[in-house]
């Protein structure tokens, strides 16, 4: 796997982590938890920024974006107790198809 790549799926995961930051920060009220939150957007776009330096701009942001919608809303699920409904799960099919179908098309290695 191509370095753009890593960097990518690297990003997508620091995007999940900061999601979930911004949940526990409660607003930006909680110091330590908003300044690891920060600390993990940032790291999340220098992370997409190398990964765009090889990849479409189209695919690596929609990958990016999947991978943190699907992944924070999968965590959410299972750790949060959110719901289970199957059209909501469908959903989530769908975004990781999508991701999915943009790595297999783009075109880029």
């Amino acid at each position: 796997m191509k370095t753009a790549w890593v960097y990518l799926v690297l990003a997508g995961l620091c995007e999940i982590g900061w999601a979930f930051g911004l949940k526990y920060s409660e607003g930006f009220t909680k110091l330590g938890v908003s300044v690891i939150t920060v600390i993990v957007m940032i790291l999340s776009f220098v992370l997409l920024a190398q990964a765009m330096k090889e990849l479409p701009l189209g695919t690596a942001y929609g990958i990016w974006t999947g991978i943190g919608a699907a992944g924070t809303a999968i965590l959410g699920i299972v750790f949060l107790d959110e719901s289970r409904d199957l059209i909501r799960i469908i959903c989530l099919l769908l975004i990781i198809a999508g991701v999915v179908g943009l790595k297999v098309f783009s075109g880029a290695d």
